[in-house]
């Protein structure tokens, strides 16, 4: 049984970013915490309506570094990538895309609901990769919804997405000690979460809960102290979104969509990127252009 408190919980507020057309929720990176776990971006988007023939695409634009976890509540959106992957995400599907040493991808609606009204909810994540993996070749990996496992109570209904808890072991594989659940808690449902790994934070993405005896909005991340068994409880159901895992080897320089342990690296990609808008995405004939920001 949990105690009756949580002692120190690092709550993160959200910061609105524009992404695309659209504004999104940035809990991480933040300035009290880069990372929970290899976790160093948690951008959540969403729930909103979209009018017929609003633009709410991403252009092509490259990463370094990472791997981009994509996973959606509502709506449909295109992936396609330099190294020919054209995959359409649909809601409780995990994508896994790995940079390594550079890939570009773009996000885009589908046709045929261009012209429509159309609902988009959902969650991008950044995985740091560790030191020695860094320039590995990348790579995309798409694990559809009915292989995802998951368990239903009266309490509870867990998905696990990513890593192994509650019994449970994800199919999808990360390329470091990951974890990253979906959490849905009927009126009155409940939920004992273990250290199932040294670094873990909670974030609802719908309707607020309890953590022990703090009462937590929606649109919060709490960090969890490490090694505590936690209860999470709902008077009205919540949606409640698990991450965490080992932490990286040391931190990350991040600059645009860049993640480096060096900040060299980062320069030489953008440099790349400025001259040649490589590598290329076939199909494609726009891009983002680098930011003005300096490195």
């Amino acid at each position: 049984m949990p105690g009756k408190e949580v002692a120190d919980v690092l709550i993160l507020q959200p910061r609105m970013r524009e992404v695309g057309q659209s504004q999104v929720r940035r809990l991480l990176p933040a300035a009290k915490r880069q990372a929970v776990g290899p976790f160093l971006f948690f951008d959540h988007f969403g729930p909103e309506e979209l009018e017929p023939f609003r633009d709410n695409d991403v252009r092509p634009h490259p990463h370094i570094g990472l791997s981009t976890v994509t996973y959606l509540f509502e709506g449909r959106i295109v992936h396609r990538d330099s190294i020919g992957s054209v995959q359409s995400i649909e809601p409780g599907a995990v994508n896994w895309m790995t940079a390594g040493r550079g890939i570009a991808h773009s996000e885009r609606t589908p046709p045929e609901l261009r012209g429509v009204r159309r609902r988009t909810h959902g969650l991008q994540l950044w995985a740091g990769m560790p030191k020695a993996l860094e320039e590995s070749e990348p790579s995309f990996t798409h694990t559809d919804r009915p292989a995802i496992p998951e368990d239903e109570s009266e309490h509870a209904h867990v998905r696990v997405l990513v890593g192994r808890a509650w019994g449970m072991e994800s199919p999808v594989t990360p390329v470091s000690e990951t974890l990253y659940v979906d959490i849905s808690l009927p009126a009155g449902g409940r939920l004992d979460i273990p250290p199932l790994a040294s670094e873990r934070a909670l974030y609802a993405v719908d309707g607020a809960y309890r953590l022990q005896d703090k009462s937590m909005e929606p649109y919060v991340m709490a960090v969890l102290p490490a090694g505590d068994t936690v209860r999470v409880e709902a008077e009205t159901p919540a949606r409640v979104m698990l991450i965490g895992g080992e932490p990286l080897d040391g931190p990350r320089f991040i600059w645009w969509n860049f993640v480096s342990s060096r900040r060299e690296r980062i320069t030489a990609a953008a440099s790349e990127w400025s001259a040649h808008q490589t590598p290329r995405v076939e199909g494609e004939k726009d891009w983002i252009p680098l930011p003005s920001v300096p490195l």
